[in-house]
């Protein structure tokens, strides 16, 4: 699934293509996609004549604004966004397609169909899921050391299963937890309540530099992330840990183990993390 990473990547690229361009129509070939209006057909309805002016982020959900409507999309395990001029046939697993005045096309193509679409007034995204629960965006401003050391108290879960929340902190997945952590040095199944003051100041500004780095290098492509120009991500040259079992550390040489921390696939150094 694309984490924060990736869905910026995405952000920046659309962001070139999109803005300014107007809607004409909407055409949803898979209703299931479209979760607010809950009618596919209203939700076109609602989109014609509208002028796309922004492209956003919150944690792993895009976010683009027209002039009345925000909508809030989910790519989760294989969406993908392509603008493409009009005349260039439709690949197989399109499921939603804004048509643009100016003869391009925004296509949303989903081949596992798990992606979601809901589409809200402009101010009232944040509010309605399924922004509403997310927590702090990790490369905020906001995000700061003393935030997150109070967003730690007084919570006894492990480390992993607690990043991995996006009620806790929005954006990070199971490669990004898992890099971050090694790079802090420890151990994906340490409780909260054990981390010393300098452990956590590890962890939170390991958690932004992974991110800052994975953002630069566009993300990881270890599976079929693409961004909107169908270019690939270039940080899975940089893994330390993840998907690298049996693989020896980049520091100590000792290999890479794999274990299972709250139902995930987890990958860390023994020696390095504790």
């Amino acid at each position: 699934m694309p984490e924060l990473p990736e869905v910026e990547t995405v952000r920046r690229t659309l962001e070139k293509l999109v803005i300014g361009k107007t809607v004409d129509r909407v055409s949803v070939h898979l209703p299931r996609i479209v979760k607010e209006p809950p009618d596919p057909v209203l939700f076109g309805q609602l989109l014609e004549g509208e002028t796309i002016n922004e492209v956003g982020r919150r944690g792993k959900f895009l976010k683009i604004g027209f002039n009345s409507w925000v909508l809030v999309s989910h790519l989760r395990m294989e969406g993908r966004y392509r603008v493409v001029p009009q005349e260039e046939p439709v690949e197989k697993h399109t499921h939603v397609i804004f048509h643009f005045t100016d003869g391009t096309e925004l296509r949303y193509k989903d081949v596992r169909q798990f992606g979601t679409m809901h589409l809200y007034p402009r101010g009232e995204e944040e509010h309605q899921p399924p922004l509403n629960k997310l927590g702090p965006e990790p490369l905020s401003e906001e995000f700061t050391l003393e935030l997150f050391r109070q967003r730690l108290a007084g919570r006894r879960t492990k480390i992993k299963a607690l990043l991995l929340n996006q009620e806790f902190l929005a954006g990070l997945g199971n490669i990004y937890v898992d890099e971050a952590l090694y790079q802090a040095g420890l151990h994906p199944e340490r409780t909260v309540s054990s981390l010393s003051d300098d452990e956590v100041k590890r962890l939170f500004n390991s958690i932004r530099s992974t991110l800052m780095k994975a953002v630069e290098a566009g993300g990881s492509s270890v599976r079929s992330y693409v961004d909107g120009n169908g270019e690939m991500g270039m940080f899975q040259l940089q893994i330390q840990v993840y998907g690298r079992k049996g693989e020896p550390c980049h520091r100590c040489g000792e290999p890479i183990s794999r274990l299972v921390v709250a139902g995930r696939g987890t990958h860390i150094c023994t020696r390095c993390q504790n």
